[in-house]
């Protein structure tokens, strides 16, 4: 038998600790090489643990839900197993070696009149499992550390209440809303690290950073022209469709070239002002809300920008976007128009000190010259921090987005 430990991946600087979501094999079944076993939820991102070698899963060592560090062991395979074989028992003694004469402190008592050695002792109360929840398979009667694992992998008997919910379950299942709309009923489910993160960081930044929200909005007819005028020839020349999000992140950086203020960040005392712009671009994921970077948009196409936006929408709906893929950022963006949105007030991205949030386009009675028209209008919203952006500062910069909007030739030949 050739075992393999499988550990938690390095988490990043930042990171502590990790959830494991949900094991994609059970003990005895085959693994090839590199299929991914089980995936790993920090407070950023998902991160997926593949099997380094092809063979049987001999062991789940840490179970659905389980707080984890990096380095630590979650599971075992056998290289040489074979498809419907659990070793638990090797599994348990590759992690620790029990003593020959336990601690009788550490014993507890299990269903067969015997004692639980002290790592399965330390697991059960753990677990809050009592002694006749666990069958001892070792010498007289003993409960091992395997033995208690493979209670704790069992099947669960099914829950008939609504409100029910698994204390370590980090992903819920699908709350069905056609049960929660019959009679009272309630569901708790807890919070992903992610979704804890996100809520962390928005209460942070509303607590610290002044802020506020200037509005204006923009006549879209001049881009969706430009837009409806080379659509097919901009898909056919680079591969991937021309948005309206690559203007707006044009325009943004357009803004902030001029207005550099909006583009810094504050650190303590200090503003600290970048010299490149990297943009934020919001994208709704399965787990909450992700901000994944755009870098150096200033030296990226409108193909460049579209590709990347591409990329990371798909990365986001797959829980495939990387500690890096979300790491900094000078601005961000939001478009809640994607969804329907009139207008709304977004929050700033820590440490960032100012965000546009972009809203649906809609055909509206404007006046102009005179006379009154209608034109494809959307309202522009801009939050940002008042400690280092004057009104000012801030009423122009959304001033200069709506002209590079209104005029695209500004962009190309930055005027």
């Amino acid at each position: 038998m050739a075992l393999v430990d499988i550990v938690v991946p390095q988490l990043s600087e930042s990171v502590a600790e990790a959830t494991l979501l949900q094991w994609k094999k059970k003990p005895g079944e085959a693994v090839a090489r590199d299929e991914i076993l089980i995936e790993i939820e920090t407070d950023k991102v998902v991160l997926e643990v593949p099997s380094p070698e092809a063979g049987v899963l001999a062991s789940i060592i840490q179970a659905d839900g389980a707080t984890v560090v990096a380095g630590q062991q979650i599971a075992v395979v056998d290289t040489e197993g074979k498809a419907g074989a659990v070793a638990p028992a090797p599994a348990a003694a590759a992690t620790v070696t029990p003593p020959t004469t336990p601690a009788p402190a550490a014993q507890a008592p299990a269903s067969s009149g015997g004692v639980a050695m002290p790592a399965a002792a330390k697991i059960m109360a753990d677990n809050n499992l009592t002694p006749g929840q666990v069958q001892g398979t070792g010498k007289d009667g003993r409960v091992l550390k395997g033995d208690v694992l493979n209670t704790l992998q069992a099947p669960k008997p099914a829950v008939s209440t609504v409100a029910a919910a698994p204390a370590l379950q980090s992903v819920p299942a699908p709350i069905n809303p056609s049960a929660l709309l019959e009679g009272r009923p309630e569901q708790r489910v807890p919070m992903s690290r992610l979704r804890q993160r996100v809520a962390e960081r928005l209460v942070q930044s509303q607590s610290t950073a002044a802020i506020l929200t200037t509005f204006n909005e923009v006549n879209m007819q001049p881009v969706m022209d430009l837009r409806t005028k080379y659509k097919d020839k901009f898909e056919k020349e680079h591969g991937v469709k021309i948005g309206f999000m690559s203007f707006f992140v044009k325009a943004a950086v357009y803004a902030l070239k001029k207005y550099p203020v909006v583009n810094a960040s504050v650190d303590g005392t200090d503003i600290v002002y970048h010299g490149y712009f990297d943009i934020g671009v919001a994208v709704g994921s399965p787990r909450g809300l992700v901000v994944p970077i755009l870098r150096n948009v200033d030296q990226m196409s409108f193909a460049d920008i579209e590709k990347k936006i591409a990329e990371f929408g798909k990365k986001a709906q797959d829980g495939k976007l990387s500690m890096e893929d979300m790491t900094g950022g000078t601005f961000s963006i939001s478009n809640g128009g994607t969804f329907g949105s009139m207008l709304s007030t977004p929050i700033i991205n820590p440490p960032q000190s100012a965000i546009l949030g972009v809203h649906a386009t809609k055909e509206r009675v404007v006046v102009e010259n005179g006379q009154v028209v209608v034109r494809p209008m959307n309202y522009l919203a801009m939050s940002y921090d008042h400690r280092i952006i004057d009104g000012r500062e801030a009423v122009l910069t959304l001033v200069a987005m709506k002209d590079a909007l209104e005029d695209p030739a500004r962009i190309l030949l930055d005027l």
